[in-house]
């Protein structure tokens, strides 16, 4: 956090720089107030650059295993571009590596930890491991520390859910080699 407000006064300090350039080329007819107006451009332009590689800079850092199963936007007011273009502040990953099938009474069963990444003040990592039912479409909770199935938070995906399609292949392919 310290660093991205070290950056962004940097930021400001080479865009004021550049106003002031500007306005010495122009033999001072530009106006004194182009300064610090490109400085706040130049700090403003640095946050709005920075929130809206979030999500592409935190999917490069994940494993080439990591499948990402959902992203949500946001939009604020107190970020007006934002409803123009919105922008990525949540999303959800499985990791390949880390799903584990089995078959019982025919139904093939597949156990997986699902991670969501928050962007906040500073990042939220949520992980949560579930099982899920490929051939009734169930996923039920799993409680983290006793491993023990939360049946009271039941429910029933889509059939187009991407979280059922990718894992429940997953599950398949891993049954099959």
């Amino acid at each position: 956090m310290i660093w991205h407000l070290v950056a962004a006064v940097f930021a400001g300090l080479a865009a004021a720089g550049i106003g002031l350039l500007l306005r010495t080329l122009t033999r001072k007819r530009l106006p004194k107030w182009i300064v610090p107006v490109f400085g706040g451009l130049g700090m403003l332009g640095y946050q709005v650059s920075t929130e809206y590689s979030w999500f592409d800079h935190k999917r490069s850092q994940l494993p080439e295993t990591a499948i990402v199963i959902s992203s949500d936007t946001s939009s604020a007011v107190w970020r007006p571009w934002t409803f123009a273009y919105p922008m990525t502040t949540k999303f959800s990953i499985v990791d390949s590596d880390n799903v584990r099938a089995r078959r019982v009474d025919n139904e093939l069963i597949a156990e997986f930890i699902l991670y969501q990444f928050e962007r906040h003040h500073t990042d939220v990592l949520t992980t949560q491991p579930y099982i899920l039912n490929c051939t009734h479409r169930e996923l039920m909770p799993l409680n983290a520390e006793t491993g023990d199935a939360e049946v009271s938070r039941l429910r029933t995906l889509r059939e187009t859910a991407p979280l059922l399609t990718t894992v429940c292949q997953l599950a398949a392919d891993q049954q099959q080699t």
